[in-house]
C-alpha cells in the first residue's frame, strides 16, 4: 500500500469527530484554519463554537465591530490573526458577494491567508489538487522520509511542499490532507510517538535510523527578549479604574489594559512610589500594593514579559474612569484576563467604600 493509502486507511480508522469536518462550507473551513494555527483543537475547538454561534455566515463577522471579534478571540492569542480574520470577512462579503475564491491564487490574496491556509481551502473545500503543509505535515514527511533539511529554512520549506505534492493523492484530495494532518497530530507526535502501533513503522526510514526524536530540523530560534511590564490597576472609593488602549503595531493592537509603566528591571515597591508621585493620576494615591507576590512570567514566541500588577488605591477619579465591574466587557490580553480572575478571589473583592 502507498504512502497516501496508508494515510487514508488511518484517517478513516481514527479521524476525530470535529465541526468543521461535516461541511466543506469555506466559511467554517477558514475559520478552523485560522484559529487552529499554533493553536490545539482541544484550545480552539470552544473559539470556534463561540464564532460559528455569533457570526453563523461570513456576512455577520464582517458587520461585527472589531471590539467585539477581538473580545471573543481573548485568550487564543496571535491578535493579528483576529485582525486578519475580520478585514478578510470584510473583503469576502463586501467584494466577493459573500462567496470566497475556489483557487489557491485567488485565496492566498485574502489577508491573513498564507500558503497552508489557502491549500487547505482549496483542497478541502473545492477538492483542488494543493498539498497542505502545517507543522504536523513537516513532521510526518520528515520522519518518514528521513528527511533532516531544516523546515523554516528557505530551501526546506521549498523541498517539503515539492515532496507533499509528490506524495498526495490527488483523487481523495479532501480527505488525504485532513489525515496527514491527523496523523501528525495524534499519530507521529512532537515527543515520544508510539511507533508500535503506526502503520508506517516498516518503511519510516527515521525509525529505520533511529532518528525520530531529532525531526524534523528546526533552525535556530531568535534569541528571546525580557521586558517588565508594570500594570499600575487603580480602585477609587466609587469603584472606579482606568483602562487604555493600546494603539501601538504590536501583538495587543486595539486591545485594553490598565496603565503601563514599562521599565528596565524588576521595580521594588519603593522605586516604583518615586515614580508615581510625577503621575497625573497616581500622585495622590492612598495606598500602592503589589497584588502578587512573585511577578508573573508571559511567554510570548520572541518575548518573555516579567509582570507585576500594582493595586493602586485612590479617593477618586476625576477623568477618564470607568465602573470596575465593566472591565470585563472590554477585549484584554489573556495576561490581563487571568489578573481579573485571581483579583475577584482576594482580599480586594467586592470592591466598595468599606474596603477602601
Amino acid at each position: 500500500m502507498t504512502f497516501a493509502n496508508e494515510i487514508l486507511a488511518w484517517y478513516e480508522r481514527n479521524k476525530r469527530d470535529l465541526p468543521w469536518r461535516t461541511t466543506t462550507n469555506p466559511y467554517n473551513i477558514w475559520l478552523s484554519e485560522i484559529m487552529l494555527q499554533q493553536t490545539r483543537v482541544s484550545q480552539g475547538l470552544p473559539y470556534y463554537q463561540k464564532f460559528v454561534e455569533n457570526f453563523p455566515a461570513v456576512e455577520d463577522l464582517a458587520e461585527a465591530s472589531e471590539e467585539k471579534v477581538l473580545k471573543l478571540w481573548q485568550g487564543l492569542g496571535y491578535y493579528s490573526r483576529a485582525r486578519n480574520l475580520h478585514a478578510t470577512a470584510k473583503m469576502v462579503a463586501y467584494e466577493y458577494d459573500g462567496q470566497f475564491p475556489d483557487t489557491y491564487k485567488e485565496l492566498l490574496a485574502l489577508k491573513g491567508v498564507g500558503d497552508y491556509t489557502a491549500s487547505a481551502i482549496a483542497s478541502i473545500c473545492f477538492g483542488r489538487p494543493e498539498p497542505v503543509v502545517d507543522g504536523n505535515v513537516y513532521r510526518v514527511l520528515s520522519r518518514y522520509f528521513g528527511v533532516d533539511i531544516p523546515i523554516n529554512s528557505t530551501e526546506g520549506v521549498k523541498y517539503f511542499k515539492q515532496l507533499a505534492r509528490e506524495v498526495m493523492h490527488l483523487e481523495r484530495i479532501r480527505d488525504y490532507n485532513q489525515g496527514i494532518m491527523e496523523f501528525g497530530a495524534m499519530q507521529c507526535v512532537p515527543q515520544s510517538p508510539n511507533c508500535q502501533v503506526c502503520p508506517l513503522s516498516s518503511s519510516c526510514k527515521a525509525l529505520k535510523e533511529g532518528t525520530v526524536g531529532s525531526l524534523p530540523v528546526k533552525l535556530k530560534k531568535t534569541k528571546v527578549k525580557t521586558l517588565y511590564f508594570n500594570y499600575l490597576v487603580p480602585i477609587s472609593k466609587g469603584g472606579l479604574t482606568i483602562l487604555e488602549q493600546r494603539t501601538d503595531n504590536g501583538i495587543w493592537r486595539n486591545l485594553w489594559q490598565f496603565p503601563l509603566l514599562e521599565s528596565k528591571k524588576e521595580l521594588e515597591l519603593k522605586e516604583l512610589k518615586v515614580q508615581l508621585e510625577a503621575s497625573e493620576h497616581f500622585s495622590k494615591a492612598l495606598n500602592v500594593s503589589r497584588f502578587d507576590p512573585m511577578s508573573i512570567i508571559h511567554k510570548l514566541s520572541h518575548r518573555h514579559i516579567h509582570t507585576v500588577f500594582w493595586i493602586i488605591e485612590l479617593n477618586d477619579i476625576s477623568n477618564g474612569g470607568i465602573p470596575f465591574e465593566k472591565v470585563e466587557q472590554y477585549p484584554v490580553p489573556v495576561l490581563i484576563d487571568e489578573f481579573l480572575k485571581r483579583l475577584k478571589n482576594s482580599y480586594f473583592w467586592p470592591l466598595n467604600d468599606s474596603r477602601l
